[in-house]
């Protein structure tokens, strides 16, 4: 039994340690469509649409209605300003909790920007798979990776980390990299 829950406590460590995302930079972002909701209302959200805009900041969380999804969509919505400023349009994607986006965008999301449900294979697609100490968990939820997405569809940026901090920091610094080299 202690060795067992010596296991899971190194598990839980290596999962919520830092990493490198899936896709690379430079790589082409998977095209995709999901059902959204911004504001409360519902839409499908389409990333080759968003990316005619503009930037596309895409984040994948675990679960609506967390903890630390919660305090990442506040963190997000309060950068969300800025990022329209920029040109650039901000996403979250959830596999967890996919009933309760609708809520979720208005209330932790505060009507700032969208939030997504991950529609079958994305996770896979995009290789964002929640894992423990390397190995995928069962459910399909995601963990916590945050892209930046050049309208072209190359991804500029891509971090992975369990932590939601720093995530709105590293995905801003990248888009306001892009806007200069733009100029």
């Amino acid at each position: 039994m202690k060795r067992l829950t010596l296991g899971l406590v190194a598990a839980a460590v290596l999962a919520a340690s830092p990493a490198l995302a899936a896709l690379a930079v430079g790589d082409k972002a998977p095209p995709f469509t999901a059902p959204a909701a911004l504001a409360g209302k519902d839409f499908t959200f389409d990333l080759a649409k968003s990316l005619k805009k503009g930037p596309v900041v895409l984040y994948f969380f675990p679960a609506a209605y967390t903890a630390g999804c919660t305090a990442e969509a506040h963190e997000f919505a309060e950068a969300t300003p800025e990022f329209e400023k920029l040109g650039a349009t901000v996403v979250g994607v959830t596999a967890g909790n996919v009933d309760k986006i609708k809520a979720f965008s208005s209330e932790h999301c505060r009507d700032k920007f969208a939030v997504a449900a991950a529609p079958d294979g994305l996770v896979k697609t995009y290789d964002v798979g929640f894992k423990a100490a390397g190995v995928p968990m069962p459910g399909g939820l995601s963990n916590r990776t945050s892209y930046v997405i050049a309208p072209n569809g190359k991804i500029l940026m891509a971090y992975t980390d369990g932590n939601f901090a720093g995530h709105v920091t590293k995905t801003m610094d990248a888009v306001k990299a892009y806007k200069a080299a733009k100029k």
